[in-house]
């Protein structure tokens, strides 16, 4: 008599053979998805398959442009979007020598972001779905950068993930592809956005060693060579017992600080101070202690209402500022000493790209979640928060922090 297999040992043995010919090559069933990103200033497509392989990509990133202009002005975002989208996308089919008519689905991000240039990515992404006759995968930028971390790790949920850029800044748990609990989030200013304009208004692009730098990355630079002591900067939002963020005061108080140092070495806005690495190492290392800090709560929080896996919990920081590294240590004195793991996908992919919104496309391709076909119209949003907001809940806990030394050395 013929003994069939339980699924049980039908699906491991199905895992096993797919894991043998990605070996050699791409797997002829495994489904493919092209991810579209187009929600600030770069312009990014991929092509992946559902193990998470990249089988091409293509980036035009307009830092260059926005450097010149002083920061990012929309409607210029908004044209070259429209220059290069069709261009980035063909190079990420032809890269990883896919047709369209291979693809199983079409992942965009929709929301949030900056309304003219999501609506670039998302008109293109509904001509092509139309014209191929292809599933859409309407995106939350958040989310895809939540996720992309999982691309490279085996990172089960649930887990506590600190997402900082230049748009966004938020703490939230991770239970699901379509499932997180926001514990906080910026109340003004992001983070990123706030090193940008600190870098501008020390006119760091005239710095000889910053000129092709984005303002955090100068930051970054010149603070490994700053006494971070000499201009004491507070702590934002130090007496609210929650894990919202705040970097508009800060901001402003670097500002009143630059002004009296170009008062007293009698130079005008523009010209460059002689101790920019001082004040550039304070700011960096406030940020970083403000993200520690309200990183921390959120922690505990989620350790009193047992909301991440007594084993291993994993605390998972991406984002565009994730990318700084003195930052990561900062968060990494925390997550020693509260037992988390630490994960942060290499810098390649905590900035925007069109990988990790392929990623998420796979990720809810794989449980059907949010897949419409493609003559149905979908709408782009600038705004939208990320899942359940539970950050009253956290300011009711009113969690005081232990006392934690932020030293790193530069």
């Amino acid at each position: 008599m013929t003994m069939f297999p339980t699924k049980e040992k039908y699906l491991h043995r199905l895992l096993q053979f797919r894991h043998k010919i990605c070996a050699f090559g791409h797997a002829p069933f495994s489904r493919l998805v092209l991810g579209i990103e187009t929600s600030c200033d770069d312009t990014g497509a991929a092509v992946l398959d559902e193990t998470g392989q990249i089988l091409g990509e293509s980036l035009h990133n307009q830092k260059e442009v926005h450097l010149k202009t002083g920061g990012i002005i929309p409607t210029v975002a908004q044209q070259l979007h429209r220059e290069h989208i069709k261009r980035v996308v063909k190079e990420a089919l032809e890269r990883s020598n896919v047709d369209p008519s291979q693809l199983s689905a079409v992942a965009t991000t929709v929301k949030p972001g900056l309304a003219l240039s999501l609506g670039v990515g998302l008109e293109f992404s509904q001509r092509f779905v139309r014209r191929h006759n292809k599933p859409f995968i309407p995106i939350h930028h958040m989310e895809a950068h939540a996720l992309t971390v999982r691309m490279l790790h085996p990172v089960a949920f649930p887990f506590l993930v600190l997402l900082v850029s230049g748009g966004h800044a938020l703490l939230a748990v991770a239970r699901g592809v379509d499932d997180f609990l926001l514990l906080g989030h910026s109340l003004d200013t992001a983070p990123g956005d706030a090193l940008d304009k600190v870098a501008r208004r020390l006119s760091l692009i005239k710095h000889p060693r910053c000129s092709t730098l984005s303002g955090g990355q100068a930051i970054e630079l010149l603070a490994k060579d700053g006494d971070r002591t000499r201009f004491p900067l507070t702590t934002p939002m130090g007496s609210t017992h929650d894990c919202c963020f705040s970097f508009s005061g800060l901001q402003n108080h670097v500002k009143m600080t630059i002004m009296k140092q170009e008062a007293e070495e009698g130079i005008e806005e523009g010209m460059v101070l002689s101790c920019v690495n001082d004040i550039a190492a304070a700011t960096q290392h406030t940020v970083a202690t403000h993200l520690a800090k309200r990183t921390h709560r959120a922690i505990l929080f989620c350790k009193a209402n047992n909301m991440l896996p007594s084993s291993s919990p994993t605390l998972v920081v991406s984002g565009g500022v994730a990318s700084n590294q003195y930052i990561r240590k900062a968060l990494s004195i925390i997550t020693e000493r509260e037992g988390l793991h630490l994960l942060c996908p290499p810098a390649k992919f905590c900035t925007d790209n069109g990988v990790m919104i392929a990623w998420n496309g796979v990720e809810r391709l794989r449980e059907g979640k949010g897949i419409l076909p493609p003559n149905v119209d979908v709408f782009y949003e600038a705004k939208s928060p990320l899942g359940v907001d539970m950050s009253e809940e956290v300011r009711a806990a009113a969690i005081k922090l232990p006392s934690v030394r932020i030293k790193i050395p530069n």
